[in-house]
């Protein structure tokens, strides 16, 4: 019988996954889906070895998430007849401090975990969610984590500290950096390609509605944009990005109740917030609306000046990498954050750009700009089946 490999890729609303073929310690993609959790009826779709279908869930996941993906595993087993499932592999936003490398999860990673959901309150309590409805549908099916955090945690002290009292830094409160999935799969891709840039520098724009910068050396996070939260960094779709923390002591100070202040940063700013529109970029670069012009000159500042500041940490720069749904989609975007990177000596072949080719930067450009696809299931599905086809 055939063994397969489920990922979850979880966001806050909506749910990606991946189908692989489990081959010894191979994991051979196979298929891939997604379940919008803000659609009702929920909508499950597929597409397996080239077969697509779109199926409606009659179970709401605000109540049960075991009754949805009930019937998520009885499409995969039965309907799409896929053999034996052995095992699930997760993308868990946040490791903190001692999780950095993927694990097999138990009951005390799972306390770890929901201890460190304050540090990402749209991600790991959804995260924890679908490990729990899992272990409840399938007792004793291995379930791996990869860590969204794991990938940076090599990086130096002194890239990973605030200013703030030692106490508070050896208690934790650390620049952790996000999205780190992405960025070893982009660091590895970029070995896999032959690339000489894979033992330059390199900054990786990971741009989607969730955003943030990497700086890489010789294929390793070095610096990131993102710090001890999910809201650092550059703007996303509804996140604030980086904000002088005097602005939250006056909101707190006007009488904004905590609840209602983790509301507006995560939920209410970012591109979302600036517009009044949309989080979505798609919808902004179609709007003739001031405010949506604003919102995506903004980002583009906020993207560039970030790219120059990991320069600075990496004395230099070989390429700029753009990855995830922003960056390898939008050739407006990059050419809005190239121009602003122009004193770098970055210059784009307009043409390259707008068809989405690897390489989008001219011949005269002092740093090669590159568009490279994002496979973050794939690294979820590796560290899986390492891990599982070790065991005893």
């Amino acid at each position: 019988m055939n063994r397969w490999l489920l990922t979850f890729n979880a966001g806050s609303s909506s749910i990606k996954l991946g189908v692989f073929r489990l081959d010894g310690e191979r994991a051979s993609k196979i298929g891939q889906g997604q379940l919008d959790l803000h659609l009702t009826p929920l909508k499950l779709r597929l597409e397996i070895e080239g077969a697509s279908s779109s199926i409606s869930i009659d179970a709401d996941p605000a109540a049960s998430m075991e009754q949805v993906l009930e019937r998520v595993l009885h499409q995969l087993e039965v309907g799409h007849e896929q053999g034996a499932l052995y095992a699930v592999g997760h993308r868990v936003v946040h490791g903190g401090l001692h999780l950095a490398e993927a694990v097999l999860l138990d009951a005390r990673i799972e306390d770890e975990l929901e201890a460190l959901a304050p540090l990402a309150p749209l991600h790991q309590p959804q995260n924890l969610r679908l490990i729990r409805a899992i272990a409840r549908l399938r007792p004793g099916l291995p379930q791996t984590a990869t860590f969204d955090t794991a990938f940076h945690a090599g990086q130096d002290a002194l890239a990973r500290r605030f200013a703030l009292p030692r106490a508070l830094h050896d208690e934790g409160v650390v620049r952790y950096g996000f999205h780190g999935i992405s960025y070893s799969y982009i660091a590895a891709e970029l070995r896999r390609r032959g690339l000489p840039e894979a033992h330059g520098n390199v900054i990786v724009a990971h741009l989607g509605n969730g955003a943030s910068l990497c700086a890489l050396q010789n294929g390793r996070s070095v610096d990131a944009s993102t710090g001890f939260s999910t809201l650092e960094g550059v703007p996303m779709g509804s996140r604030c990005g980086a904000l002088d923390a005097g602005v939250l002591l006056y909101l707190l100070r006007q009488g904004m109740s905590l609840d209602e202040l983790e509301n507006l940063l995560y939920q209410r700013s970012g591109l979302l917030g600036v517009s009044g529109i949309s989080a979505d970029v798609r919808t902004l670069q179609q709007s003739q609306e001031p405010a949506a012009r604003e919102a995506l000159e903004l980002f583009a500042l906020r993207c560039a000046g970030e790219a120059a500041r990991l320069a600075t940490t990496l004395g230099g720069v070989d390429a700029l990498v753009f990855t995830a749904g922003i960056g390898e989609h939008d050739a407006h975007m990059r050419t809005a954050i190239c121009r602003r990177l122009d004193w770098l000596g970055v210059r784009l072949d307009e043409q390259a750009n707008a068809r989405h080719a690897e390489c989008i930067s001219s011949d005269d450009s002092r740093i090669r700009v590159l568009v490279i696809a994002t496979n973050e299931e794939q690294v979820i599905a590796d560290d899986a089946a390492r891990l599982v086809t070790a065991l005893p």
